[in-house]
């Protein structure tokens, strides 16, 4: 549905699943040492995920998003275009 004077958003830019953690991460003012804390996952490993050299996988995901206060899905999908039809 397109409203008058309004047009749709169009994405610029691509992010990577690091880059998203790196995002949500650095938008909630944490650093690396804090967000580790909070996850239990090693500073070193929350570096390489931000850098794309290593994969996120399933377990980390879930523990990154809890600590980030987030769906997992932000995460892995950071690039993923809902349409209006399944939007909440």
């Amino acid at each position: 549905m397109v409203r008058r004077g309004f047009r749709k958003a169009q994405k610029t830019i691509e992010v990577s699943v690091g880059e998203s953690v790196r995002i949500v991460r650095e938008l909630q003012e944490l650093s690396q040492n804090e967000l580790a804390a909070l996850s239990g996952i090693p500073q070193s490993t929350i570096s390489a995920i931000e850098n794309d050299r290593v994969n996120l996988g399933v377990e980390r995901a879930k523990a990154l998003a809890r600590a980030l206060k987030c769906h997992p899905a932000v995460l892995v999908f950071p690039g993923w275009d809902v349409g209006s039809e399944f939007a909440a």
